[in-house]
């Protein structure tokens, strides 16, 4: 009986260390991206805005003055809508992550259930057969 229960609880933490594994991996695995997203975004905002203060610094006129203001807009607006594209994408991420590991938490649900229905049904069988 021991022995039996030994097993079970062997079994039940190799299984419960196997899920935190794995939805440890999960979670990495998109932070990784996301921070992987964030730095692309990140450095090709820095080389633009850099160009732009070079080009600031370059410009020695009102006609140029000009232009830069509407450049300016223009980089404002385009940085925005970068933000706004990047925000989706790491929204779309986490909510793939939080799948994965919805369906990991599934999955050890089920084999939990199973493995409780055994662990009742074993010592049953064992007496029904004793019995006899």
């Amino acid at each position: 009986m021991t022995q039996q229960l030994n097993n079970q609880l062997f079994a039940f933490t190799k299984q419960f260390t196997d899920s935190a594994f794995k939805a440890q991996s999960l979670a990495l695995k998109g932070l990784e991206t996301v921070a992987e997203l964030q730095l692309k975004t990140l450095e090709q905002q820095a080389k633009v805005s850099a160009e732009f203060v070079t080009e600031a610094l370059e410009t020695r006129d009102a006609n140029g003055l000009r232009s830069l203001w509407e450049k300016g807009t223009s980089l404002t607006r385009e940085n925005a809508e970068r933000s706004v594209a990047v925000s989706q994408e790491i929204l779309a991420i986490t909510q793939k992550t939080a799948e994965s590991l919805n369906a990991l938490v599934q999955e050890q649900r089920q084999a939990a259930n199973e493995a409780a229905n055994e662990a009742v049904s074993a010592p049953i069988a064992a007496a029904k057969k004793a019995a006899k």
